[in-house]
C-alpha cells in the first residue's frame, strides 16, 4: 500500500514536471512568434517587398527540392545500366563525347565537363527556341520613315494562276525590236535595276527591247505560295507571251539572279535565243564541283557570308531574325554590310559613289515595299537548295542508237553523234578577275562543264564595275552578242489585197478629176466676170 502511494506521488511529480516543460516550451514558441511578429512590424507590416522576398525564398527552396526529386527519379528509373534508353544511347554518346573531348580544355580546371556542357546546351536550346517562336508568327515588319515607299508605277499582267506580275519595258517598241531581252533581278533589287546605267540610245541603236520584272513577293509582284526554279521559268514564259514576244528572246542573268536564267535554260530552252551571264552564281553546294574548285570558291567569302549560306541550307527559320535586323529594319545600309560582301578596291570605289548609292537605295525601297520577309527567305533557300537539275544537264550529248561494237566504233568517229540536246543556243559569260563576290573559279567551273559556253575574262574588273554604269562595257557586251548596230526594224506596212488597192485608186482618181474640172470652170467664170467689169 505504501509502495502504491509512493509510485502515485512519483507519477504526479513527473506529470507536473512535464506540464511545466510543456508550458515553458509553448511559452517560448509564443514568445518567439511575438518577437518575429514584432520584427515584421519593425520592417513594416505593409511592406510588400519583404513578403515578395520571403515568397521567392520559399519558391526557390521548393524548386530546388523538386529538382532533386526529379533527378533521383530519373537516376533510379531511366539512367540505370539496364534501361532501354541507356543501352541504346550509351555507345553513340560516348563516341560523340570522345570526339568533342578537346573542347574540355577551354573549361576552367575546377569545373565538371558534364555539368558545364549540359548547362551550355540548355542555354543554346532555350535561345534557339526563343528565336523560332519570335519568327513563326509575324512575317511582316513596319517600316520607319527612313525608307520611303513610292507610289505604284509598274505595269501588271495577270498570270494563269491568278497572281499579278509587275514589269517594266525599255528600248524600242515591240513591232520594231530586232532583239528582245528579259532580265530577272538579283537579291534585294527590283525591276528598276535591269542593266544599271544602260542608256536608251544604246537600245535604240541595236534595236533592243528590254523587259525587267519583279520576282514573286518583291516590288509589286504577288508572292507565290510554292515557289521553285521551275515556276520561275514559267513566269518568264508567261511574261513573254503576255508582252507579245513571238520570236525567241535572250535572258540576262547577273550575280545570284542568274539562277533564274539557268532555270529558263533548263525548262524553256525552245523559247530562248541565247543567254547573257555576268558573274553568274551557281549552287555553291553543286555536287559536280571538285574539291579544289569548292575550296577556291568558299575561300573568297567572308565568315558571315559562309554562315548565311549554311543557315539558309540547314536552319532557314533563323534567317527572318537577321533580315529584320538589316534591310527589313526600315533603315538604309551599305550593300557590303547587309549582304556580307568582301569587295575589291574598284568595287569599293564604285559602291561608295553617289550614283550607286542613289540606285541602291531606290531599289531597296522598291524591293521591300511589301515588308514581307518570306520572299527573301525563299530566294536565299533557292540559291543553296537542290535545284532538281545541274547546269551540266543543259546540254546532254545524244546517245548512239542500237548496240554493238560496230555502232560504238562508228559513234566515236561520227560528228553527228556529238550533237547535244536541250538548250542549243549561245551562252556568253563575263567574269571579272578581281571579283570577290562571285569568285572567278565559279565561272571556270561553268566553262568546264559547258565547254560550248563563251567565257570572257575581264582582267581588272570586279563584281560591279563591268555591269554597273559603264557605257563602254555595255556597248562592248551588245556588240559581242548582237553584232554591229543596225537600228530598230522599219515600221510594218499594212498589206491589203491588190484588187482593193486598184479599186480604191480608181475612185481617188475619179474624185480628183471631177474636183479639178469644177475648179477650172470656177476659175473661167471668175475671169469672164472680171473682163466684163473691165470693159464696162
Amino acid at each position: 500500500m505504501s509502495e502504491f502511494n509512493e509510485s502515485t506521488e512519483y507519477t504526479n511529480l513527473f506529470d507536473e514536471d512535464v506540464g511545466k516543460n510543456r508550458y515553458s516550451h509553448s511559452f517560448t514558441a509564443v514568445d518567439r512568434g511575438a518577437k518575429s511578429a514584432s520584427a515584421a512590424e519593425g520592417v513594416g507590416s505593409g511592406d510588400w517587398r519583404y513578403q515578395a522576398v520571403e515568397f521567392a525564398k520559399g519558391a526557390a527552396e521548393m524548386s530546388v527540392q523538386f529538382g532533386k526529386g526529379v533527378r533521383d527519379v530519373v537516376k533510379q528509373s531511366i539512367l540505370r545500366e539496364d534501361s532501354v534508353i541507356v543501352r541504346k544511347l550509351k555507345g553513340p554518346c560516348e563516341r560523340i563525347c570522345g570526339k568533342l573531348g578537346f573542347l574540355n580544355e577551354y573549361l576552367p580546371e575546377d569545373r565538371d565537363p558534364l555539368h558545364s556542357w549540359s548547362v551550355i546546351i540548355c542555354v543554346w536550346v532555350l535561345a534557339l527556341a526563343v528565336l523560332i517562336v519570335n519568327t513563326d508568327h509575324d512575317t511582316t515588319t513596319s517600316l520607319v520613315k527612313k525608307i520611303k515607299i513610292h507610289p505604284p508605277s509598274a505595269s501588271l499582267i495577270l498570270l494563269p494562276c491568278g497572281r499579278r506580275l509587275a514589269y517594266q519595258e525599255q528600248g524600242v517598241p515591240a513591232e520594231q525590236a530586232r532583239f528582245s531581252m528579259i532580265v530577272p533581278h538579283p537579291f534585294l533589287l527590283s525591276r528598276l535595276a535591269g542593266i544599271p546605267g544602260l542608256k536608251h540610245s544604246l537600245l535604240q541603236n541595236f534595236g533592243v527591247r528590254m523587259v525587267t520584272y519583279d520576282l514573286p513577293g518583291f516590288g509589286e509582284s504577288d508572292p507565290h505560295p510554292d515557289r521553285n526554279l521551275e515556276t520561275s521559268a514559267l513566269d518568264i514564259l508567261h511574261l513573254s507571251y503576255a508582252l507579245n514576244i513571238t520570236d525567241k528572246f535572250w535572258v540576262v542573268g547577273y550575280s545570284d539572279g542568274s539562277m533564274h536564267a539557268w532555270a529558263a535554260l533548263r525548262y524553256i530552252p525552245d523559247r530562248l535565243a541565247g543567254a547573257i551571264m555576268v558573274a553568274p552564281m551557281v549552287n555553291p553546294y553543286e555536287l559536280r564541283m571538285t574539291k579544289e574548285e569548292r575550296r577556291r570558291i568558299w575561300g573568297k567569302w567572308t565568315i558571315k557570308k559562309k554562315l548565311s549560306y549554311q543557315l539558309a541550307r540547314k536552319f532557314p527559320r533563323l534567317l527572318p531574325y537577321f533580315y529584320r535586323k538589316s534591310f527589313l529594319s526600315g533603315k538604309h545600309g551599305q550593300i557590303d554590310r547587309w549582304l556580307s560582301l568582301s569587295l575589291g578596291s574598284r568595287d569599293r570605289a564604285l559602291v561608295e559613289g553617289q550614283m550607286f548609292e542613289e540606285f541602291w537605295q531606290r531599289n531597296v525601297e522598291e524591293s521591300v515595299r511589301q515588308a514581307n520577309v518570306k520572299p527573301f527567305v525563299e530566294e536565299a533557300v533557292l540559291q543553296v537548295s537542290n535545284w532538281d537539275f545541274s547546269i551540266v544537264d543543259l546540254k546532254v550529248p545524244n546517245k548512239h542508237q542500237g548496240k554493238g561494237i560496230l555502232l560504238w566504233l562508228k559513234s566515236l568517229y561520227s560528228r553527228e553523234e556529238e550533237r547535244s540536246s536541250g538548250f542549243l543556243g549561245p551562252i556568253h559569260v563575263w567574269q571579272g578577275a578581281e571579283d570577290l563576290v562571285v569568285p572567278p573559279s565559279m565561272s571556270d567551273f561553268v566553262h568546264r562543264v559547258l565547254p560550248d559556253s563563251m567565257l570572257h575574262k575581264l582582267l581588272y574588273e570586279g563584281h560591279f564595275t563591268y555591269f554597273f554604269f559603264c557605257d563602254e562595257c555595255h556597248r562592248h557586251m551588245f556588240t559581242t552578242v548582237f553584232g554591229n548596230p543596225q537600228g530598230p526594224l522599219p515600221p510594218k506596212v499594212d498589206q491589203t489585197p491588190i484588187e482593193d488597192v486598184e479599186k480604191n485608186s480608181e475612185e481617188v482618181i475619179f474624185r480628183d478629176t471631177s474636183t479639178e474640172e469644177e475648179h477650172v470652170s470656177c476659175l473661167t467664170t471668175d475671169v469672164n466676170e472680171q473682163q466684163t467689169h473691165f470693159d464696162a
